[in-house]
């Protein structure tokens, strides 16, 4: 059986804030882009590791608003209505470039780049964020490793 976890809500408050005040001036379906980078290297190590893409992706195939979902942010009483009935059969349509997992990366170098409507780009952020930086630092730390190992076998105790 596959299990379907739906990380909907797993974002800061601020993205659906921002996604309502999209939705009420107008700018709900304006095309934008946002570019997930880094600025400086983990440990001072001179690169990173790309990872978590494909955790992006399950993230954004799953993605939807449950009826539960809809009414805790009814409660919160600061969206308008219309953005939680918009919310309701929402789908993300946008478009995501991304290095492939395992690619070595710099500072500054867009990982991920999101093209997508402002209220789509705005709720997967904090995913894409969360996500990607810590699955890097990971991928990053667990490369050194091996690395430093010079063919010598590694435990890895978490």
């Amino acid at each position: 059986m596959d299990i379907v976890n739906n990380y909907t809500l797993l974002c800061d408050f601020y993205e659906l804030t921002m996604a309502n005040g999209y939705y009420k001036t107008g700018y709900k379906d304006k095309i934008c882009y946002f570019d997930m980078f880094f600025r400086n290297n983990p440990d001072n190590g001179g690169f990173a590791i790309a990872c978590g893409l494909d955790q992006v992706i399950e993230y954004i195939q799953n993605l939807n608003f449950s009826n539960e979902d809809i009414a805790f942010l009814r409660s919160k009483n600061c969206f308008d209505e219309g953005f939680l009935e918009y919310l309701k059969t929402f789908k993300f349509t946008g478009d995501i470039y991304a290095v492939p997992e395992g690619t070595v990366v710099f500072p500054n170098e867009p990982m991920i780049t999101v093209r997508a409507k402002a209220i789509e780009a705005q709720i997967i952020e904090t995913f894409i964020l969360l996500t990607v930086n810590h699955q890097s630092l990971i991928a990053t730390k667990a490369n050194r490793i091996v690395r430093s190992s010079k063919g010598r076998p590694v435990m890895e105790f978490g």
